[in-house]
């Protein structure tokens, strides 16, 4: 069973990142229309997923109302927030996410997926290191 995520913690976490409150009331997110508002922003709302689990949905509103979704996404699935965002629960329309804890096998995958995409630079930086290291040593590459 997934541990109960709050909407004011993800509220917290969206504004932490730049991100505008919208601070909309449930029944304005259920039947308004995203790009009806004039400033781009998220609103939060509870969710009870099927178990019974209290979740939170981010919905993105505004004229670049899918930027905003993905500038949600991006934001929630750092490593050191700990969410893992969906798009597939039945009641959610195209502008809305839910949020919920990521388990310890999602982490673990995108800690290496981070990894798998900073490796060919790291290598190229330890390959510099190494070559400014044996030219302070005194010896300089062969070509």
């Amino acid at each position: 069973m997934p541990r109960v995520t709050r909407a004011h913690t993800v509220a917290h976490h969206l504004v932490q990142g730049g991100l505008t409150d919208l601070k909309l009331s449930e029944a304005a997110q259920m039947k308004d229309r995203p790009g009806l508002y004039r400033e781009d922003g998220f609103s939060v709302r509870s969710y009870h997923a099927p178990d019974g689990t209290l979740l939170t949905v981010a919905g993105a509103y505004g004229p670049d109302w899918f930027m905003t979704l993905a500038q949600i996404r991006h934001r929630l699935e750092q490593p050191y927030i700990r969410y893992a965002v969906t798009d597939d629960a039945p009641e959610l329309r195209d502008h809305e996410l839910l949020v919920r804890w990521a388990t310890g096998e999602e982490l673990r995958a995108r800690r290496q997926a981070a990894a798998a995409r900073q490796a060919p630079v790291v290598a190229l930086l330890r390959h510099q290191e190494a070559e400014r290291a044996a030219e302070d040593a005194g010896q300089s590459a062969l070509f």
